[in-house]
């Protein structure tokens, strides 16, 4: 497990050359190896403009290692306030690359998903740039609605989009955990990217399948309208997946959008 960034009540940013255009973000991380697992290898990076979760796969160390050299990567990419998407691309191809050499003496191989919210800007404002690979998801809670921005890369999800089972049906079949992309086994890292307007009042959730298998979204939901603050909301969300059963690690970040300018 690796943890990069924390809490935060209120961190505004402004465009470049135009500093009465102004943004201003609150966000919370927390993470829980939860009551199955002997080791967390869920990483995350929770540092402006960066948010992202990981959920390493290979065994105990080598997961651990596989997410965290993805979350450091993202670090890395870091130059301001903004970045662009292109980045993320470059920070997953040096992570891929790193996880190579931690997978040679490992005959399963090794890897991690990867999901999260970049700032970026875009039409000459600023913009969430939200990327994923695997299983962990990007919601979006905006006027009491919830929203999955991301798309599930695994075998249950494509049997939903097929129409040969239902949502509430892939929840609990034998092939839930068998994902169909991921950032390592020696395959070049595929990120799907979705832009996302920001505005004032907007919550946005990134987590690990820890959460999500043990809470569902209306759940999730209920908890986002109840818990004003981000770092309420996260603690909510992980007892209700520990609740839920804990049967993996669980992960979350919430992200407020406060203020955006008044033009935006």
């Amino acid at each position: 497990m690796t943890e990069i960034g924390g809490n935060n009540p209120g961190h505004t940013i402004a465009l470049p050359g135009r500093k009465d255009q102004t943004f201003t973000f609150a966000w919370a991380a927390g993470t829980h190896t939860g009551y199955r697992r002997a080791a967390n290898e869920d990483s995350y990076v929770a540092r402006s403009p960066v948010f992202a979760v990981a959920d390493g796969m290979g065994g105990h160390s080598a997961g651990d290692l596989a997410s965290a050299t993805v979350v450091e990567r993202l670090d890395d990419a870091i130059t301001g306030d903004f970045i662009p998407a292109r980045a993320v691309e470059r920070a997953l191809e040096r992570a891929t690359d790193h996880i190579g050499l931690i997978a040679q003496d490992r005959e399963l191989g090794v890897g991690t998903t990867v999901t999260g919210v970049i700032v970026t800007q875009h039409h000459d404002s600023a913009s969430f740039a939200v990327f994923n690979v695997g299983d962990s998801r990007v919601y979006n809670y905006e006027d009491d609605r919830l929203v999955q921005i991301t798309r599930d890369h695994s075998v249950v999800q494509d049997l939903v989009e097929a129409g040969l089972i239902s949502r509430h049906e892939a929840e609990e079949h034998p092939d839930a955990n068998i994902i169909t992309r991921a950032i390592g086994f020696n395959a070049a890292p595929s990120p799907d990217f979705w832009m996302v307007p920001i505005h004032a009042g907007q919550r946005v959730l990134i987590c690990s399948d820890g959460l999500t298998r043990e809470v569902a979204d209306e759940q999730i939901a209920l908890q986002l309208a109840e818990c004003t603050e981000p770092d309420a909301a996260v603690a909510q969300l992980i007892d209700l997946a520990l609740e839920g059963g804990g049967r993996d690690n669980i992960t979350a970040i919430v992200l407020d959008v406060l203020e955006v300018p008044a033009t935006t």
